[in-house]
């Protein structure tokens, strides 16, 4: 007991959004945050997550979130995220500021919207040599950078070794990118699997990854306000916006989100 004492003790709560997992802290705790966060969210040794949220008061908002992701790097935003952070804030609607800018958030019980800050750098049809093969890829950047590739048989795809090399190519480097596999499955509904940057593997959901896959399949399918996603945990995304002369805005990302547990951690 003796022992217990006299360690770091942080209270957690332990949340989900489509698949995509985050321990979520309201008190930034002392020390290191980076190795904090790695061992927060090793699967094996620590609570398990694909990344910490430290959510705080903010003069001109009503809450500040960041984002740490399992492997100790910052990342500017994070859609699932920012929607675990909205449930967890307790209010309906919300204003919240990310280093991605401000976004705002709507809180239906366990159905959580937000809105991301409009979308820029969108490229369409890139030459990019990937294992000595010459492919096509699209970019956008949703509040993180992301590429976009549209595949057949993506139950077949190799994401983490073919995603590794896109997400450190060096047409996007120094920062990397995200990376997203899509397959056109209805009208308005693709299916997406990612490959997350700073998770370094496919996870089961990737909600700015999710949101890049739909505009880029708006934009070359011609859709003007809505497409669902289908995320490799099997829940469905649904990405709003308004699309004029090729640009978006008033981009609206909706999934369930919710609490798993509350606990201690200790250091």
């Amino acid at each position: 007991m003796s022992l217990i004492n006299n360690m770091q003790k942080i209270k957690f709560t332990k949340m989900v959004a489509s698949g995509n997992d985050f321990v979520v802290i309201d008190k930034k705790p002392a020390g290191n945050l980076c190795a904090l966060t790695r061992a927060l969210c090793d699967r094996k040794f620590g609570v398990g997550a694909d990344g910490l949220l430290l959510i705080n008061k903010a003069k001109n908002a009503d809450l500040r979130m960041r984002i740490i992701n399992a492997d100790g790097s910052e990342a500017e935003m994070c859609g699932n995220g920012a929607r675990c952070a909205a449930l967890f804030s307790g209010k309906k609607k919300a204003k919240m500021l990310t280093l991605a800018g401000l976004i705002n958030t709507r809180v239906c019980e366990n159905q959580v919207r937000i809105q991301l800050t409009d979308p820029k750098a969108i490229k369409l049809d890139i030459p990019l040599r990937v294992n000595g093969r010459l492919i096509k890829v699209n970019f956008i950047n949703t509040g993180v950078p992301h590429v976009v590739v549209f595949v057949d048989g993506l139950d077949k795809m190799d994401v983490d070794s073919i995603g590794c090399l896109i997400r450190w190519h060096i047409k996007f480097a120094p920062a990397g990118t995200n990376v997203n596999f899509v397959q056109v499955k209805e009208s308005n509904l693709i299916r997406v699997r990612t490959y997350e940057r700073g998770v370094e593997g496919e996870t089961l959901a990737c909600g700015t990854g999710s949101t890049a896959a739909a505009l880029i399949f708006a934009l070359k399918d011609n859709l003007k306000d809505l497409v669902r996603v289908k995320t490799q945990s099997g829940q469905v995304l649904k990405i709003y916006f308004n699309k004029e002369n090729n640009k978006f805005k008033d981009v609206w990302l909706e999934g369930s989100a919710r609490i798993v547990y509350k606990g201690e951690y200790y250091v």
